[in-house]
């Protein structure tokens, strides 16, 4: 199967390589970063977190620190300015950790409690260490269970409805000959980009300006102007380069405080967190428990399919980690219930994080698949194939374009899928066992109303304008190509600039919608100037400039269940002695619409398939349940896969069209992380014959539950139907 590379009948730039734009200043340095940039005066705060897990603050007793060289304030509930929490912004209300030094109680370990400014950042961090505060402290309760008193099942997710029912699940669940009831579970997770976070802010001019780094600075401008009371207009952000974002980089606490302080001292102040920080301020991916129910006929036709899923929440502030959604568009069932439960602990609020709901979700209902698979003794690529729907499961929607399929037989033939014995425990490498798994992998198609200036120059060259963010992603070189293409122009002549408020609504780096959402705003505005220009005559001293709103368009898109697809393969190696697990080599094979820049994007998903690898086998953030605080709250106490877990991956595409979508453009940001970490799993039970249902799949849990070295009597012999491709059909070979 080759690359899709469906290109606009422009000069062939999407769906071409590009190195990065940027590339070149990011690694000799002369990219700057939100920490880095200089301002005249400027002033450095600090934030000082709770350390009690729930009270309320006594007294900050900030005289001693006050005298301390450099020391310019102490900011808390007793002296900083009032701000305003009570609205609803881009992705709905704010969490109220945003409302900085506001009350003087205290909701959970990590809370936000003062902030000390100084002239330096080393006077600022020596006073802000040595600042006394005062508790009066009160039990508190951050024990996650899925039997807890407190739990309950919220309306919506995002607009959603929450819950989600089709037919009888008890009575197909009675009906069936093969049933798969099991508990899955996955542990809290930290983002952990390479750029902490970082924000400076002044007033000039009348205007609040904050150099910031997140996601989507018209986002985060608004949010701001909302919190402190301002017009829209007063309030500017810019945010040119990112470090990696994946949902942590919205509006957090420290944007708060650099306002808060430039207010109060009238002079420019910046505030970096630490990673530690990070650990308590920009949320994280809340640890999920998930009930799977699989009702199945003799063959593995799903009659019912039952997902349940629980995650922690804080007291002050509801999100839901919506796990139990991810099947609604995947598979075919007579019946089906899916809901999503919350349970309010005393902690910070969890956010999202690359595929929130998508990759928990994928790795039990995934695995869940996959055991029925065994129980029924058919091969899990011809059971997927076997429940593969013809419109949407649950909606009954029709389907954009749906090429999952094509993913898992393109995935098999590459993967050596046909030659593997499906029997467990029956490979060996010395003193490893080998096994393979799969898992499917799928994430929704969105674009947001967004806005768009292109500029024709006197020079012969092109400006865009969009309040776009490269957050690591190579969106400045996607949008120059799909641009140079709408105006039928060498990519060299294009110049694309983002990440300035100013510049006018547009979506922000989230949901996998960046690139549609803005590539549609950006190519409408560029068509709509090639047709002025053709009209002829010079283009004056100030250019000619047409601008593009992309909400009527996608008013009328049609409704359909719209997706992108993939099929993740897995080789692992596990050591009978130490129960050690290594990946040995991985495929994700994808269908991901229209590729913009082969290059970025096959970057993108190996890194997304990297992090898949990490979930699976090696990221926990553990709690201490007396203190409410974390427990290695740093790169050294929190595992995750570093360059010697990675082993060979492979990351491709088939072709994915779908004539009715006038973009053609799906995201690829996220879906390289979902089913990652079922493969693996998959892979681990075919290697040792025991199934691991919670992450991640340590060395202790693989020695605790041991290992069927040997493909034990009774161990399911090779798929009945015959199927070893995954193509549905009965091959002539087995």
């Amino acid at each position: 199967m080759t690359t899709a590379t469906r290109t606009s009948a422009g000069t062939g730039a999407v769906g071409t390589g590009h190195t990065r734009i940027e590339g070149r200043d990011k690694v000799t340095g002369a990219a700057r970063y939100a920490g880095e940039l200089p301002f005249d005066e400027l002033a450095h705060g600090w934030l000082v977190l709770s350390t009690v897990a729930k009270g309320r603050v006594l007294g900050v007793d900030a005289e001693d620190v006050l005298r301390l060289p450099g020391v310019l304030a102490v900011l808390h509930h007793g002296n900083a300015p009032r701000v305003d929490t009570g609205y609803v912004g881009t992705t709905g209300p704010p969490d109220p950790v945003v409302g900085l030094f506001q009350h003087d109680r205290v909701p959970y370990a990590g809370w936000p409690v003062a902030l000390v400014v100084a002239e330096t950042s080393e006077q600022a961090r020596e006073a802000a260490q040595t600042l006394r505060v005062r508790y009066a402290e009160e039990p508190h309760d951050v024990g996650f269970h899925a039997g807890h008193a407190d739990a309950y099942t919220p309306q919506s997710v995002l607009g959603a409805p929450n819950e989600a029912t089709k037919g009888d699940i008890e009575a197909e669940l009675a009906a069936s000959a093969v049933v798969v009831d099991e508990r899955y579970t996955t542990p809290e997770e930290h983002h952990n980009p390479m750029e902490p976070h970082a924000a400076a802010a002044r007033w000039e001019g009348g205007r609040l300006e904050v150099v910031d780094s997140n996601q989507g600075s018209h986002w985060i401008a608004d949010e701001l102007a909302r919190l402190f009371s301002l017009d829209p207009d007063a309030v500017r952000v810019r945010s040119e380069h990112v470090g990696g974002a994946f949902g942590c980089k919205g509006l957090r606490p420290h944007q708060v405080a650099a306002a808060m302080a430039a207010t109060v001292l009238d002079r420019p102040v910046r505030v970096v967190l630490t990673r530690r920080q990070m650990f308590s301020v920009v949320g994280y991916r809340s640890a999920t428990i998930q009930h799977v129910r699989l009702g199945a006929d003799p063959d593995g036709r799903l009659r019912a399919l039952g997902h349940e899923g629980h995650n922690v929440t804080s007291t002050l502030f509801e999100f839901v980690e919506p796990s139990a959604s991810f099947g609604r568009n995947l598979y075919a069932a007579d019946a089906h219930h899916s809901v999503n439960r919350v349970v309010p602990l005393d902690v910070p609020t969890p956010t999202f994080m690359r595929a929130p709901g998508e990759a928990p979700g994928s790795f039990a209902l995934e695995s869940a698949l996959d055991e029925l698979a065994v129980k029924c003794g058919v091969d899990p690529i011809a059971l997927r194939a076997r429940n593969e729907p013809a419109v949407g499961p649950v909606s009954g929607l029709p389907f954009g374009s749906r090429n999952l399929l094509a993913c898992f037989r393109e995935g098999a033939r590459r993967f050596g899928w046909a030659e593997r014995d499906p029997r467990p425990g029956t490979r060996r490498d010395g003193r490893w066992l080998i096994g393979t798994g799969t898992a499917a992998a799928t994430f929704f198609v969105g674009a947001s109303p967004s806005t768009a200036a292109v500029t024709a120059e006197p020079d012969g060259t092109f400006t865009v304008r969009i309040t776009a963010s490269d957050v690591g992603t190579g969106a400045r070189t996607a949008l120059t190509q799909i641009a140079a293409d709408a105006l039928e122009v060498a990519p060299d002549r294009v110049r694309v600039r983002i990440a300035d408020s100013d510049f006018g609504l547009a979506w922000l780096a989230g949901g996998s919608m960046g690139t549609r959402s803005w590539g549609w705003a950006v190519s409408l505005a560029a068509r709509e100037l090639r047709e002025r220009l053709a009209l002829g005559g010079a283009v004056p001293p100030e250019g000619i400039t047409a601008r593009s709103d992309t909400s009527e368009v996608l008013a009328a898109l049609a409704r359909k269940e719209r997706h992108s697809y993939g099929a993740q393969f897995a080789e692992v190696a596990v050591d009978v002695t130490t129960g050690e697990v290594r990946v040995r080599r991985m495929l994700g094979m994808f269908a991901a619409g229209r590729i913009v820049n082969p290059l970025t994007a096959r970057s993108q998903l190996v890194g997304g398939m990297t992090w898949g690898l990490s979930m699976a086998l090696h990221e926990e953030a553990a709690r201490d349940a007396a203190s409410g605080t974390h427990v290695g709250a740093d790169l050294a106490g929190y595992h995750y896969a570093a360059h010697a877990d990675v082993p060979a991956v492979e990351a491709d595409w088939v072709e994915d069209v779908d004539e009715d979508d006038p973009v053609g453009i799906k995201g690829i940001g996220e879906i390289g992380v979902v089913g990652v970490a079922a493969a693996v799993a998959n892979a681990v039970w075919h290697a040792t014959g025991v199934r691991h249902r919670d992450l991640p799949i340590r060395p202790d849990r693989v020695l605790l539950a041991g290992t069927g070295a040997a493909a034990a009597p009774g161990a399911p012999a090779p798929a009945a139907d015959g199927d070893r491709d995954g193509d549905g059909d009965r091959d002539s070979h087995a």
